[in-house]
């Protein structure tokens, strides 16, 4: 005679059989997306790194090209020959890493250079123009 009460243990039984096998197959289930997924940060965190080092680039580009063209304009008139720290006036200067600006005036050559403290592949940025 089967009786209620060893009904409700075997569904217990299996109920608790399938959550364990749900479970299993969870964890399967985000190993397997993990793995495949881990490939993918490493080239992405490499990309990013790639991105902001253009961008500093590109600001020190802006920044060093735009003071060239007011020394050109007949600001280096007002500094001696040889080469000098040179100190610039744009916000955005800000966002640089450290770094600084040297000035590099031979007669009327003159030698505009943003150069980082640290290596980070960004690489020194340098405008040369002779004054006319």
């Amino acid at each position: 005679m089967v009786t209620a009460r060893s009904q409700n243990s075997s569904l217990d039984r299996s109920r608790t059989r399938e959550r364990g096998l749900l479970m299993v197959d969870l964890v399967v289930g985000m190993a397997i997306l993990t793995l495949a997924i881990i490939p993918l940060a490493f080239p992405f965190a490499h990309e990013r790194q790639l991105l902001r080092n253009e961008y500093f680039r590109g600001v020190a580009m802006e920044i060093v090209d735009g003071e060239m063209e007011i020394l050109a304009a007949g600001e280096w008139r007002d500094f001696p020959d040889g080469p000098q720290v040179y100190t610039v006036h744009a916000n955005a200067a800000a966002r640089l890493p450290s770094g600084h600006f040297q000035l590099t005036k031979t007669g009327k050559h003159l030698r505009l250079e943003w150069t980082s403290d640290n290596r980070q592949g960004i690489g020194p940025v340098v405008r040369e123009v002779t004054i006319k």
